[in-house]
């Protein structure tokens, strides 16, 4: 009858060692005249089928025969698709909603119309500083401080800035970042809502 182990212990200057049965039981005693011919020096880890017989102190093993090592499947990782990162619920809902309040501002006060060329300007150049920011960060260059990719938000750059994150897939898993930007969206709407409020 065979059975299947694993070999924990070898001590090559005595030439024997212990196999721990896959069934469980006593460990059972291996010498070195047990290994098959060519298989090279036992090693430790090794899977094994082997028979049993009796010696003079105890069982041992006989006839060992190595066991290919079986390959742990593993799942496949996914890839992340390049192209833009997941738009969470906050960040879907930002543009929409600034959009209905300024058009409910536009309704309640009449501000000046260079206020959304303002709005477009700012972020265009913010989508800038965050694609030269990234650039940056991939090619090892000077990096733009993080305080003023904050500042063009502040000032209503915000929109691009998101649209940036998202497109380019920077800025979007450092959740200290994320949470000024989201106060600077903040900031920046109360702001305009207060300025153009009679």
């Amino acid at each position: 009858m065979r059975f299947d182990g694993t070999l924990v212990t070898w001590n090559d200057d005595r030439g024997f060692g212990y196999i721990e049965p896959t069934q469980g039981g006593e460990r059972v005693f291996v010498h070195v005249s047990a290994w098959p011919k060519g298989a090279g020096r036992p090693q430790v880890n090794q899977t094994l089928s082997f028979a049993v017989e009796q010696g003079p102190k105890g069982k041992r093993a006989t006839q060992v025969q190595l066991r290919p090592l079986r390959a742990v499947r593993q799942a496949p990782r996914r890839r992340e698709r390049p192209g833009s990162a997941t738009w969470g619920l906050a960040t879907r809902l930002a543009i929409p909603v600034f959009l209905l309040v300024c058009a409910t501002v536009a309704w309640l006060w009449r501000p000046p119309l260079w206020v959304a060329g303002w709005y477009v300007a700012a972020s265009a150049v913010a989508f800038m500083a965050y694609a030269m920011d990234k650039s940056a960060a991939v090619g090892g260059g000077w990096r733009i401080r993080e305080s003023r990719l904050h500042l063009l938000a502040l000032v209503g750059g915000w929109p691009g800035a998101l649209l940036a994150q998202q497109v380019l897939r920077h800025k979007t898993s450092k959740a200290e970042f994320r949470g000024v930007f989201w106060g600077t969206v903040v900031g920046n709407v109360v702001g305009l809502v207060v300025w153009a409020s009679p």
